[in-house]
């Protein structure tokens, strides 16, 4: 059996992120599932790019807040307390504009695999 007590705010920040992004699954060693949370400061974006994954389905649980996510069909804005759920295959964008304010976002992903590519919006869908 393995538990893990884990206080975030003591895990080290990935660095060269375009926001601050703490690994929960990095600092408990797990392989099987992706679960980050990311503190996102007015003008800033979670992923690298937009993107899809072949496999991995992710979710993103906004706890302060509000995270705005641009898909190929419209642009969703996600309050605190409410999740964004995206299938694999499902290209998406995660940000907060410029004139939103400081949100907190817990993102999960299974299975915890590298598949992410990127998604040009002018060309064909993935």
């Amino acid at each position: 059996m393995g538990y893990h007590h884990v206080d975030v705010a003591d895990i080290e920040p990935t660095p060269d992120r375009p926001s601050t992004k703490r690994s929960i699954s990095d600092a408990c060693g797990l392989d099987r599932l992706a679960a980050h949370v990311y503190d996102v400061v007015p003008g800033e974006k979670i992923p690298l790019a937009y993107h899809y994954h072949d496999e991995q389905e992710e979710v993103f649980y906004v706890t302060v807040g509000e995270l705005h996510v641009q898909t190929p069909d419209a642009e969703y804005a996600v309050p605190a307390g409410d999740a964004f759920v995206c299938e694999p295959e499902s290209p998406q964008f995660a940000f907060v504009p410029e004139d939103g304010q400081q949100t907190t976002v817990f993102v999960v992903g299974a299975p915890a695999v590298d598949d992410v590519h990127p998604y040009e919006p002018d060309a064909e869908e993935p």
